[in-house]
């Protein structure tokens, strides 16, 4: 299985950008999915989850402008992100936890310009 996001590139502040994850195969079972972030010389980040249950966690930085949000078994999850801020930049990962495995995407870059 592999993960591939999609959706980041270059945009000012203020603005929006829809990630979306996309998987290779089906993925059953899905748990949880998750999006994390990671910006240079900093540790990777969780941004926000969703259970299967429907919790869902945001981090305070995102509260407020960031929407996760699950898909299917191909297309695992999204997340709407508005109001983007410079220090939202940072590369963007997609993570999916299954009843066995975990999956990391790819990571996709969002930039955003003051």
């Amino acid at each position: 299985v592999h993960l591939v996001e999609s959706g980041g590139g270059l945009v000012q502040a203020g603005g929006s950008l829809r990630l979306s994850c996309a998987s290779s195969e089906s993925i059953s079972s899905i748990k949880r999915v998750g999006w994390y972030r990671q910006a240079p010389g900093n540790q990777r980040e969780s941004v926000a989850i969703i259970d299967s249950d429907g919790k869902i966690y945001y981090a305070d930085s995102v509260k407020g402008r960031f929407t996760i949000s699950r898909g299917n078994a191909k297309n695992p999850g999204y997340l709407q992100m508005n109001s983007l801020k410079p220090d939202d930049t940072a590369v963007y990962y997609c993570y999916v936890q299954s009843f066995v495995y975990g999956y990391w995407g790819v990571g996709t870059q969002v930039t955003v310009s003051s």
